[in-house]
């Protein structure tokens, strides 16, 4: 799901398919798809940014190389 601010970067969508093994490549591939993305999500120092929620598996996750086992 994209939050209401990121959605010009997306068409408007409010959920759009990523794929990935890790977070940092489903960001990655978002980034793909709907360049300018990433940059919104992370920082320069390639940590997910302070206001950025990303839910995995129902637990908030901070952690970019954490391992994605489903679909996001």
């Amino acid at each position: 799901r994209i939050p209401t601010p990121l959605r010009s970067y997306t068409g408007g969508a409010s959920a759009v398919q990523a794929s990935g093994t890790t977070v940092r490549d489903v960001v990655a591939d978002l980034d793909r798809q709907f360049p300018g993305l990433a940059f919104r999500m992370v920082d320069e120092q390639g940590a997910l940014r302070q206001h950025m929620i990303v839910w995995l598996e129902g637990e908030r996750c901070r952690d970019l190389d954490a391992p994605v086992d489903a679909p996001v």
